[in-house]
Order: structure tokens, then sequence, then C-alpha cells
């Protein structure tokens, strides 16, 4: 039961684990984009969501990114 135990621990982390690695990259992904579209530059914008502690880099992001005159 041991073995058992140990495999099902390591594929219910991989289960989280993996889902969670693609959503913030999926995130940088989608700023450095966003950031593009707006005339900022991607890659700073994309770094602050990577290296600001991931939901807190992308939370700064939505607040602090400029308006798209397009979309008024």
């Amino acid at each position: 039961m041991d073995d058992f135990g140990a495999i099902m621990s390591i594929f219910i982390s991989l289960c989280i684990i993996i889902p969670l690695i693609a959503v913030v990259i999926g995130s940088a992904i989608w700023a450095y984009g966003d950031a593009e579209r707006h005339g900022k530059s991607g890659c700073l914008v994309a770094l602050l969501v990577l290296l600001l502690s991931w939901p807190v880099g992308l939370i700064i992001w939505l607040l602090i990114r400029p308006e798209n005159e397009k979309f008024k």
C-alpha cells in the first residue's frame, strides 16, 4: 500500500502542478500580447507578471495597463 500511496500522491501533485504552470505561462503570453497591442514593452510586462509572484504581477498589469482607444 505504501507504493500505491506514493504513486497516487505523485499523480495528484502532477495533476495540480502541470495546469498551474500552464496558467502561469499562458498569463505571461497574454500579458505580452496585450502590452504589445497597447504600445508597451511586451517583454517587460511578461517579466512583471512572472517575477512578481504570479497572480500579483498579473493584477498589477491589469490595473496599470493603458486604455485601448478602439474599445471605447
